[in-house]
């Protein structure tokens, strides 16, 4: 017969420690490279704010590398926080980084350079992040 037991959880004030950690660097084509970083950001209420964020980088030999487009995926749902969770703890996965690789690096080549753009561009990059997050959805 099962014995009985207490679960006792003491009730605080809730915690959120932001911080950003990269989780894949990689260079695409002769020139570029990319920076996969996963962020936990906080809301003024200590609610965890998940994102995954592309740095696109012009590389030229013997100079520091310029940054040419920045792009901040913010989970919407608990899924998506889960699947950026998952990223921080267990690195991008092959098919994250072929997604990365052939969806969001063309997708924020694109616009490089471009200070304005379309719409269609904007949304074009945030599928290809969200392919990445949704993967497995």
């Amino acid at each position: 017969m099962p014995t009985s037991s207490t679960n006792v959880v003491p009730i605080g004030p809730k915690v959120c420690k932001p911080f950003l950690l990269d989780v894949m660097v990689f260079s695409p084509e002769s020139g570029y490279k990319f920076h996969v970083s996963v962020e936990r950001d906080c809301t003024p209420t200590a609610d965890a704010i998940w994102k995954l964020v592309f740095d696109l980088y012009q590389v030229v030999t013997g100079q520091p590398d310029v940054e040419l487009v920045h792009v901040s995926f913010i989970s919407g749902t608990p899924v998506e926080d889960q699947a950026i969770q998952n990223m921080a703890a267990q690195g991008v996965n092959s098919d994250q980084a072929d997604k990365l690789i052939n969806n969001v690096y063309p997708a924020t080549k694109a616009v490089a350079g471009n200070t304005n753009p379309s719409p269609e561009q904007k949304q074009a990059i945030h599928e290809a992040m969200s392919s990445v997050v949704n993967l497995d959805v």
